[in-house]
């Protein structure tokens, strides 16, 4: 099994069959994370790899532990999210907030992370439309086990 401690970037999608099922924007984004945190920082930049707008943020999901990440909106509605060096736990605190509290449809969340996809896979998963974030962390851990080479 995989250590809980492993830090990995994580990358949170639409379905590629269905980008705008988020039906997101920076904006929407943006006060919804103002909205649950009140404290967060957040930052608009123009990404010069891509030349696009996007929004820095750092959040404390509970006491203590922060995320820091990126919202991208490369399309109209289309939007994706990067934390960045996270641990599982971390990553499953945003991703029932992003399921939960900001998408359209909560079976509508995909996922990556950089440990797996620097191995080779860049399929990405989805996150379980339903349960608390200890069921996410379970998935996300089982998505960077794959990656463990005596596991495939």
């Amino acid at each position: 099994m995989i250590e809980q401690t492993l830090r990995s970037n994580f990358v949170f999608a639409p379905p590629a069959d269905d980008p705008t099922a988020w039906q997101a924007s920076i904006e929407t984004f943006r006060d919804a994370l103002t909205r649950a945190y009140p404290d967060a920082f957040l930052e608009m930049n123009t990404s010069t790899l891509r030349d696009l707008s996007v929004l820095d943020f750092e959040i404390e999901v509970e006491p203590e532990v922060f995320v820091t990440g990126t919202a991208a909106m490369p399309a109209p509605d289309y939007a994706h999210v990067s934390l960045i060096d996270v641990t599982a736990h971390t990553a499953a605190l945003f991703a029932r907030w992003l399921r939960d509290s900001y998408v359209a449809s909560p079976d509508s969340v995909r996922f990556l992370s950089s440990f797996v996809m620097e191995n080779g896979d860049e399929k990405p998963w989805s996150l379980p439309a339903t349960g608390d974030a200890t069921e996410i962390e379970t998935v996300l851990l089982s998505h960077l086990d794959t990656a463990v080479p005596e596991r495939r």
